[in-house]
């Protein structure tokens, strides 16, 4: 199937693949495909980076609140897909159906997420390239996506 990994290359040298799961969220994977595909994650920064949790990025203006401009809010797809080391998930608001460009990237289980948030995505390789991330809330260097491509 085409269009079913994302690849996000850091500005650490790294790539990190993540297997995209349309299978638990249709609506969220095609919005992720198309911001990759219009370089709307290149040059983004991962703007929260809390280690034993996760690193969340995707937000254009790098403070945690800002998404696409011109896209509107997603309606949740949630699944009891569970959130463990590696998942990939959506960031959003107190509204369940808020979610809109900013994603998350489990370090280790947080599965007090389950049911809550929209799973879209596995890490296949690279994962140690997360876990290398400048850490804070926001890190005083964050590390960056250069590239974002769909493959």
């Amino acid at each position: 199937m085409a269009d079913d990994t994302l690849t996000l290359s850091l500005d650490s040298g790294g790539d990190v693949v993540i297997k995209l799961r349309p299978d638990l969220a249709p609506g969220h994977v095609a919005r992720i495909v198309e911001n990759a595909k219009e370089g709307f994650y290149d040059g983004v920064v991962f703007h929260r980076v809390i280690p034993g949790f996760m690193a969340q990025g995707g937000d254009p203006t790098g403070t945690g609140m800002g998404g696409h401009p011109n896209k509107p809010d997603l309606k949740a797809e949630f699944s009891r897909e569970p959130h463990v080391r590696g998942v990939c998930s959506m960031a959003r608001a107190s509204n369940p159906n808020s979610a809109n460009s900013q994603f998350f990237i489990c370090f280790d289980d947080a599965t007090f997420l389950d049911g809550q948030y929209t799973v879209w995505g596995e890490v296949t390789s690279g994962m140690e390239h997360v876990d290398a991330l400048p850490k804070g809330e926001p890190p005083r260097t964050p590390g960056k996506i250069v590239k974002a491509t769909v493959a």
